[in-house]
């Protein structure tokens, strides 16, 4: 019993560690939902407790918390949001609904290091109460998709929009290098006609500025709370006043422009934000297993595959082929974006647990839409720096292929028509020779003449 204290709660007598700031409901929680050793992460306790400091403020202004206790709970959520006290948010992200075990961690690790601030000891809520005082004018229901949306707009801002944005500007100077490096096309895995290798990477650059610009129009639906809405979005044992001074005060707080919903009711309902952001994630994530293929396939060899780019050399390739080098970093691309495919199947399952006033499988909403921004995130940065800025064009296998293409044919359209054409590009795969060749033995048209028809730098 030395390292244990007990802690009391409606149901009873529980017996927590001694030097915990959480309390018994918590303990509970660590004791019913032994699921997988993850908790929500820091982004998450930090908005929590960004709503908790705002909420004692607000109550202060209201007249409805005195000042004593208001500014000990505003010091303690403080040093929460400076990364005080992370080991003591102990509850596992797959947990009780809708975050109830969530919310009572905070209140119960603010109530101990508030009542230690006036002077008391942890876990003795009668300076401050975890309910009556850390909670007040709060619900589960209204805090937890409050502090998703914090989060998340946090965490967009603040990590995935930097690497896009980095990994857009990098696309752009490769766009520029290679420019002037015309090869060929391939559509269906077959040869089409020429391209700039620039004009591919411009592709890239286009399809990811354009997720970004719908995710960040999905992003302005975050900042819509419905903080005040309590139980049910009625906005039951809060002050009038309450719900507007709290959300400036996160607004403040986060430097980020929420604003008060006007309809707390469709708020708690329903995760609409955290869903509209997590489907544009995993469009981003399908867009980058598309990019990061296409530069698997075009590195391939070096001997015997396309290798037309040469990617930097990061690590070993194989066990057992010594020399072997591995597109290592486009695969771990892959695999991160397959992640965020399933987060998101989650996130739309978990949503669909909507019912009546509340959504109740709100904690795993939040944990994936926030693992995908955090592996994304850090997903594009290495990518950005460790293989895309190093990818070097390989001009000479790049000009062979371009000789070799029998969609160069294509030119001749205009000048011979599709048949004759057909006819030309059948004879030069079945003999090996040159369109070219084939058009001036034919005597079809003449060296000048198939010389500047054929002319890559006229298909462009």
């Amino acid at each position: 019993m030395d390292n244990f204290r007990i802690a009391k709660d409606t149901l009873g007598e529980v017996k927590v560690p001694k030097d915990a700031y959480y309390g018994a409901q918590t303990q509970r929680a660590v004791e019913n939902f032994p699921i997988s050793g993850i908790r929500l992460p820091f982004s998450f306790i930090k908005a929590q407790a960004i709503i908790k400091a705002s909420a004692a403020f607000a109550n202060k202004e209201c007249k409805a918390l005195n000042d004593e206790k208001a500014n000990a709970i505003i010091s303690a959520a403080d040093e929460v949001i400076n990364g005080e006290w992370r080991d003591q948010f102990v509850v596992d992200a797959y947990q009780a609904g809708a975050g109830t075990s969530q919310n009572m961690n905070m209140n119960e690790v603010l109530a101990s290091r508030a009542s230690e601030i006036l002077g008391g000891k942890k876990g003795d809520y009668s300076l401050v109460h975890p309910n009556d005082d850390v909670n007040m004018s709060q619900s589960t229901n209204d805090t937890i998709p409050t502090a998703i949306q914090i989060s998340v707009a946090s965490e967009l801002q603040t990590r995935l929009y930097p690497a896009l944005n980095r990994l857009n500007k990098v696309l752009r100077e490769k766009e520029m290098e290679f420019h002037e490096i015309i090869k060929a096309g391939r559509t269906h895995l077959q040869d089409a006609v020429p391209i700039r290798l620039g004009s591919e990477f411009k592709g890239y650059r286009g399809t990811l500025e354009s997720v970004q610009h719908a995710l960040e129009h999905s992003e302005n639906s975050l900042y819509a709370l419905g903080l005040g809405g309590n139980a049910v979005g009625t906005g039951i044992n809060a002050h009038p006043d309450y719900a507007q001074l709290a959300i400036k005060q996160i607004a403040q707080k986060t430097n980020l422009p929420f604003t008060q919903s006007d309809n707390t009711y469709a708020f708690m309902q329903n995760t609409n934000a955290a869903i509209r952001v997590s489907g544009h994630l995993k469009e981003l994530a399908v867009h980058l297993i598309k990019i990061s293929s296409d530069l698997r396939l075009l590195s391939s060899g070096p001997r015997t595959g396309l290798a037309e780019i040469t990617l930097p050399a990061v690590q070993p390739g194989s066990s057992i082929m010594p020399g072997k080098i591995n597109p290592v970093i486009l695969e771990n691309m892959y695999m991160i974006c397959s992640q965020v495919i399933g987060n998101d199947a989650c996130v739309s399952t978990a949503a669909i647990g909507s019912q009546l006033e509340i959504n109740a499988m709100m904690p795993v909403i939040g944990f994936n839409v926030l693992q995908s921004i955090t592996i994304l995130s850090n997903g594009i940065s290495i990518f950005t720096e460790r293989c895309l800025k190093g990818i070097k064009a390989n001009e000479e296998n790049i000009q062979n292929w371009l000789e070799q293409s029998l969609s160069l044919v294509t030119a001749l359209n205009p000048h011979i028509g599709y048949e004759k054409a057909a006819a030309v590009a059948k004879e030069s795969f079945e003999t090996g020779q040159t369109l070219k060749a084939v058009l001036v033995s034919k005597k079809i048209l003449s060296k000048e003449e198939a010389d500047r028809i054929l002319d890559p730098n006229s298909m462009i």
